[in-house]
């Protein structure tokens, strides 16, 4: 049998996540994806399947708004930008609570920083 890699374990931890968490449209799913460079974060309505509201680190709008500084503190800080930015834009939507989905990642530094920016921001998890 082959050696799992990393990424196979955290596809497997996602799976059994996704089990039990899931977005309906009263309380959507806050998905979390990280990358080596980006963050990305949606909220998603299972039932319908569609992605409600989106926001990452790539996008240009923001970009300019994101802190710029060297290491990895810029990248939680990032993070927690991104956070704020997606609560903002689902409350505009009228999304006040959501069930958050770490994606099969730990939850410590970005995607905690994620989870925290969107609660500074006025969402209920």
């Amino acid at each position: 049998m082959a050696k799992q890699t990393s990424r196979d374990l955290r596809a497997k931890r996602h799976r059994r996540i996704r089990k039990k968490v899931h977005g309906t449209a009263q309380r959507p799913r806050l998905c979390v994806y990280r990358s080596n460079i980006h963050i990305y974060a949606q909220i998603i309505d299972d039932v319908a399947g569609h992605t409600l509201v989106s926001a990452s680190t790539v996008d240009r709008a923001e970009r300019e708004s994101l802190p710029n500084e060297a290491g990895n503190q810029r990248k939680r800080q990032q993070a927690h930008a991104v956070g704020k930015l997606i609560a903002e834009r689902a409350l505009q939507v009228g999304i006040n609570e959501v069930v958050f989905d770490r994606g099969g990642y730990i939850y410590h530094g970005r995607v905690q920083a994620v989870a925290d920016g969107a609660r500074e921001g006025g969402l209920k998890f």
